[in-house]
């Protein structure tokens, strides 16, 4: 994919390079355009060396605008990405000022474009900035929005950058036909509450050692990051990982399953979706030592007593209070069949299976997912995590609207 990177000026300007790197890495063409102020922060020649391109940064280059060269870098991209965007270019751009070389591409161009604010929690909160975002919006565009925490003049608060894996996800979006489908349509998850579970969980035998499922969290943390981009409010319940909170999410960490399933007790009946996507751990020690349990001499086994942990996705269909419940299966071996069995044994909405073992589903940035509900099973073929959870959401808003139907 062809990106238009619109670099304006900031302290945040400098996590633009690993965004440039990102995006390379990923297989994309990237233009930097930068704004007379980002370049007091970063040099062109930076994301030159990152891109592999020079960088354009005037509307009056005489050697480009031979032949109208604005106009057709303007053509060139598939996706303009704006990150960071100072509050001065936010209202810039929503007044459809061209008096720069990036405002006059904006304005100049039909492409999607994806805009990460950055600036000061209190520029951020202002309602200038917030009419000015708004009616971006309104036209399309996508916003990225800032994250919180401490910021470079000292407060704290709202109005930092979306990380640079988040923006690249966002970017890893348009490559599937379903998320360029929605370009005009981001906010349908606008009003919606998701509830989603993520990760493994730790079953402790003692202060040391543990058993548990092989989970990364990637796909979990995926549909909640595309989730929050369309507008949903989403509560994030996160077994043991290390990965960062999606911009947007609000994240519970917990260790075990009956942490996991007393969070799920405590939220379900609050959303309007629930989507299993945790390892939970089948099993846990009936009594697990206080001590670590110490190897004795001549002893080569050792027996442990296990006990069944309940299961989470299923208590929640069962409830009468109970939203859309989305649960996953992940399989060795006859994937549909087992996929379907679980699907109405545990009373499920939809089901969504994928092929584990020999390099596939775990630990992997990829996936692949065979949606099932009741009357329709759809096969999402293998792409990136955050692309396949966009491509998840779509059938999802699907099979919601024809509920409410």
């Amino acid at each position: 994919m062809k990106i238009l990177l619109g670099v304006s000026g900031g302290i945040a300007a400098y996590k633009a390079l690993q965004l440039v790197r990102l995006l390379v890495k990923a297989g994309h063409q990237v233009q930097v355009v930068m704004t007379e102020g980002a370049k007091q922060f970063v040099q062109p020649l930076s994301f030159q060396a990152l891109s592999g391109r020079p960088v354009r940064d005037s509307l009056f280059d005489l050697a480009q605008e031979n032949g109208m060269g604005h106009i057709e870098l303007a053509r060139w991209p598939d996706l303009i990405v704006l990150a960071p965007v100072s509050a001065n270019l936010l209202a810039r751009l929503r007044v459809g000022m061209a008096d720069d070389l990036l405002t006059t591409l904006c304005l100049a161009s039909d492409r999607p474009i994806l805009f990460a604010p950055a600036m000061n929690q209190l520029m951020w909160a202002n309602s200038a900035t917030q009419d000015n975002v708004a009616a971006l919006m309104a036209r399309g565009w996508q916003l990225i929005a800032p994250g919180e925490g401490e910021q470079a003049c000292g407060d704290v608060g709202a109005g930092r950058l979306a990380e640079p894996d988040d923006i690249a996800r966002a970017v890893a979006a348009y490559n599937s036909a379903s998320a360029i489908a929605e370009t005009s349509h981001q906010q349908t998850w606008l009003g919606k509450k998701v509830l989603i579970t993520a990760g493994p969980t730790f079953e402790d035998l003692d202060p040391v050692r543990f058993i548990g499922n092989r989970s990364s969290g990637q796909m979990g943390f995926a549909i909640a990051a595309a989730a929050a981009q369309k507008g949903a409010e989403v509560t994030l319940i996160a077994g043991p990982v290390n990965l960062d909170t999606p911009t947007g999410v609000t994240r519970i960490n917990v260790r075990s399953a009956m942490q996991m399933f007393s969070q799920v007790q405590a939220h379900y009946a609050s959303v309007d979706i629930m989507i299993g996507a945790a390892a939970v751990a089948d099993y846990r020690l009936a009594q697990p030592s206080s001590h670590k349990i110490k190897k004795q001499p001549n002893q080569d086994e050792l027996t442990l007593t296990l006990i069944k942990n309940p299961d989470i996705i299923a208590w929640v269909a069962q409830q009468v209070d109970k939203p859309y419940v989305v649960g996953f299966a992940a399989e060795t071996q006859q994937l549909a069949d087992y996929a379907r069995q679980k699907r109405l044994q545990k009373g499920l909405d939809m089901i969504c299976a994928n092929q584990v073992g020999d390099g596939q589903g775990f630990e992997v940035d990829e996936n692949a997912l065979l949606v099932m509900t009741a009357t329709d099973e759809v096969a999402l073929p293998k792409q990136a995590k955050y692309s396949l959870a966009v491509a998840l959401l779509a059938q999802l808003r699907k099979q919601l609207d024809i509920t409410k139907g």
